[in-house]
């Protein structure tokens, strides 16, 4: 093979009509070129991959009509039906419906939706562009059908396969020791109006209800014991990212940071030294997910708008807390709470947390325990937006990212180092998502069963 795609610096510096030749040539070229592998291969990398979106462009319809019998030119006629520039991705998705590549399918639903709802009489939408058009014509070919019942059909046929896989691959939760929180309204947010002597901001979540469906919450906080097993299920599957959130740092094995600490590492103490995505991965191997802030704070307190999970009066005795964690007399103010904490180190205290099934007297409504104290618990919930997190900060470092709102998740709950005014069921802790500290562990939320 000799013909040699141009760069696009080298066509940035024609001019108009110079350009438009220069893109004809190579549409000459890649025609009269001897078909084999090496122009497939340069075809499918460039259809994709090269700077210039002319010759992405020219690549897909040369893909298109000299090589759309090969399984890697049309994954990438596929690929290039997401471009971003307008004229690719036109450019593929008329491939697509030309040559009927029903693996397209997949893809094409991505931008138009379900061709079984669209094609349904007086279906609402958004105003209809190129794209959409383009698309909703491209999957009526590819199934061969207009009417909507049809379709369904042809769409369930179709996904039966991957539908099989998934569900071949879902995990069914043990729900051995998990507690039901049951669905319906609740109350949410501050019941403060003044800052302490701890200068704690408790304020920013507004007293509000809310209504959430029945769902079940781990009665403990994960284990040692339990995340080992996950750890054993991570190393030994063919795929260790089975259960890793798209967004993970590469090469993460999700060892827990203080695996090794004796304060820390007891069977049945709560896993600590993990960050956000290794929550994320250890709740999807569990078949479950990590708690939103409001699932938390509602089975932290109940229907009652209680501040303690179990009541309105502080108890030293039901919680974990700085007041217990520390030998002597607990912190009355935020100087004195921080002088305390300056001297914690590798050996001192010498018990920072108690197992994660201590201190029933301090149980929830629906009976978790240690939702005040022990350790800080981690939510799917951003801080700053209040909604899911959405991280998308892979192959850079945390300096890079620490000053965006969307890398911070919330905290919940208050752990070993906290005064009372963090333990409220409504306090709003928050952390960086790749941050690994002996304060933080975290427990999942499951989907109810239908009768609960």
């Amino acid at each position: 093979m000799c013909i040699e795609l141009p760069g696009a610096a080298a066509l940035a510096a024609l001019d108009d009509a110079a350009h438009r030749t220069r893109l004809e040539l190579l549409r000459k070229e890649l025609s009269a070129e001897p078909a084999g592998p090496e122009l497939e291969s340069l075809l499918c990398r460039s259809a994709t991959g090269h700077a210039d979106w002319n010759v992405r462009r020219i690549c897909v319809e040369t893909l298109a009509t000299r090589f759309h019998d090969g399984a890697a030119a049309r994954e990438a006629i596929c690929a290039a039906t997401h471009d971003d520039v307008d004229w690719v991705a036109f450019t593929a998705i008329n491939a697509v419906h030309a040559l009927r590549m029903p693996e397209a399918a997949a893809h094409l639903i991505r931008i138009s939706g379900w061709p079984s709802n669209f094609s349904r009489p007086a279906h609402a939408r958004k105003p209809v562009g190129c794209g959409a058009a383009l698309t909703k014509r491209a999957l009526w070919n590819i199934f061969g059908s207009r009417d909507p019942g049809e379709l369904r059909r042809l769409e369930d046929e179709h996904f039966a396969g991957l539908r099989a896989q998934v569900d071949a691959e879902r995990v069914s939760p043990d729900l051995g020791d998990a507690v039901l929180v049951p669905g319906g309204p609740s109350i949410a947010g501050a019941r403060v109006d003044e800052v302490g002597p701890f200068l704690m901001d408790d304020t920013d979540s507004p007293l509000r209800v809310i209504e959430l469906p029945s769902f079940l919450i781990d009665r403990t906080t994960v284990t040692n014991e339990r995340y080992g097993r996950f750890l054993d299920a991570v190393r030994s599957a063919p795929d260790p990212c089975r259960w890793a959130h798209p967004d993970q740092p590469e090469g993460k094995d999700h060892t827990p940071a203080h695996w090794r600490d004796p304060r820390f590492n007891a069977p049945g103490h709560p896993v600590v030294g993990v960050d956000w995505y290794d929550a994320y991965a250890f709740a999807r191997w569990a078949g479950g997910r990590l708690p939103s802030e409001d699932e938390w704070e509602k089975a932290a307190r109940g229907t009652d708008g209680r501040r303690y999970p179990w009541g309105d009066t502080w108890d030293t005795a039901r919680a974990r807390s700085v007041e217990t964690a520390y030998p002597g007399e607990p912190p009355r103010d935020l100087d004195e709470l921080e002088a305390l904490l300056v001297r914690t180190s590798l050996t001192w205290p010498p018990e920072p947390v108690v197992p994660a099934d201590s201190l029933p007297g301090g149980a929830s409504p629906c009976g978790a325990l240690n939702m005040a104290g022990n350790v800080w618990e981690i939510t799917r919930t951003n801080f700053f937006s209040r909604q899911d997190m959405a991280p998308f900060f892979r192959g850079r470092t945390g300096v890079e990212f620490m000053n965006r709102p969307e890398a911070f998740h919330v905290l919940k709950g208050g752990t070993w180092t906290s005064p009372p005014v963090c333990l409220t069921t409504y306090y709003r802790g928050k952390d960086l998502l790749t941050d690994r500290h002996n304060e933080v562990g975290f427990r999942c939320v499951y989907t109810a069963p239908e009768n609960s």
